[in-house]
């Protein structure tokens, strides 16, 4: 009969997602991942087999949680145009994880995905989830009204993913204050006109 783990496995498996948020792959040593961890090494491996293997899990409990709070956060607040604009203010991960670490996922796209095709794949299906989330939003404000029928939503969804990634790195240089506004206006104006209108039924091309 196998032995039962004596430690709690999600719990240091959420430790060393921090660790590998803060300082990265590459950076990350084993020792700084047991140590965060409570763990000896043999049960690192055991549980989670090798560095590559946890930062994979880690990686893909990131994803759930980031994936929900956005979610959670969107769906919140009745208008649409507000509960984005503070998404894009407030970060879109729970309780005090210093924003400047970025998104543990879109650090992962610039370290890891350029050179290794698993990772490419996790952090592309996570844009793409995101936008799913944020189309989903878009066709409440349209349902309600709040948002011009004529958009089109997908679109305009994807274009935020963008501009949410693109600000989320700027976070971690620190930029002014005024410069996040700005870049978050530009991207919401998306939200106040008809940009991006749906193709004419028929229209090649």
């Amino acid at each position: 009969m196998a032995k039962a783990r004596e430690f709690d496995e999600q719990k240091a498996l959420t430790e060393a997602m921090h660790v590998f948020w803060e300082k990265g792959y590459e950076a990350a040593s084993l020792s700084d991942l047991t140590s965060r961890m409570g763990i000896q090494k043999p049960s690192l491996y055991a549980a989670y087999g090798d560095k590559l293997s946890l930062f994979e899990s880690a990686l893909r409990n990131y994803n759930q949680l980031h994936a929900k709070s956005v979610r959670l956060k969107l769906n919140k607040i009745t208008s649409v145009k507000t509960a984005f604009r503070l998404l894009f203010l407030e970060g879109a991960f729970p309780n005090g994880t210093q924003e400047r670490n970025g998104c543990f996922c879109i650090n992962t796209m610039v370290e890891l995905a350029p050179h290794d095709a698993k990772f490419e794949i996790l952090s592309r299906e996570h844009q793409q989830y995101l936008a799913a989330i944020f189309e989903d939003t878009l066709e409440r404000g349209v349902t309600s009204g709040e948002i011009d029928g004529s958009v089109n939503c997908r679109a305009i969804a994807q274009s935020l993913v963008v501009a949410f990634i693109g600000i989320t790195v700027l976070k971690k240089s620190n930029p002014n204050r005024e410069w996040i506004d700005n870049c978050i206006d530009s991207a919401l104006s998306l939200l106040t006109a008809p940009l991006c209108t749906k193709p004419d039924e028929g229209t090649v091309g």
